[in-house]
Formats: C-alpha cells, structure tokens, sequence
C-alpha cells in the first residue's frame, strides 16, 4: 500500500522525508532523483536497475493522469475520500 504525507523545502532547497517514509533507507544510502515535470521519484540507487522499468511505467501512467485531469476529466476528492482511494491501491 502507497504510503503519503506531507513535507515542505527550506528555503536552501532541501526537503525533510518524513520517518515513516524514509524507514527502509539508512544514513549515507546513495539515492537516484528523477524528475518528471511536477513529480520527483526518489529511489535508493542499489535498487535502481532492479526496477527501472517498473518505475518508467509508473511516470508514464502518473503523466497519463495528469493529461487527463488537465483535460477536465478528472475526478474531484475531497481529502478524507482521497485517502480512502489511497488505501485501496
């Protein structure tokens, strides 16, 4: 199951991963940064061959989406029911 939260960047540009989301990386991991117009995927670089693929299909599906909800065929959430979708993936 996806896990979410919500961060923010100092003004140097850096950003703190919330615990729970950072809990399978330790201190000193290498890590691989891809950006995609507005998203940025973060990946431990020991992991990144491994899964490339994988990841190339999950930014092509989210691009796919953004089309889509740019176009007005979206589907608006509020936030409680936007969770619950969540949890379902």
């Amino acid at each position: 199951m996806a896990k979410i939260d919500i961060t923010k960047m100092s003004s140097k540009g850096q950003i703190v991963i919330p615990q729970e989301l950072r809990e399978d990386f330790a201190e000193g991991d290498k890590i691989v940064v891809i950006r995609n117009h507005d998203q940025i995927i973060l990946k431990k670089a020991d992991k990144f061959d491994k899964q490339l693929a994988e990841d190339l299909e999950f930014a092509r599906r989210t691009e796919e989406a953004y089309k889509r909800i740019e176009a007005g065929k979206g589907k608006r959430l509020d936030f409680d029911e936007f969770i619950k979708e969540m949890k379902t993936w």
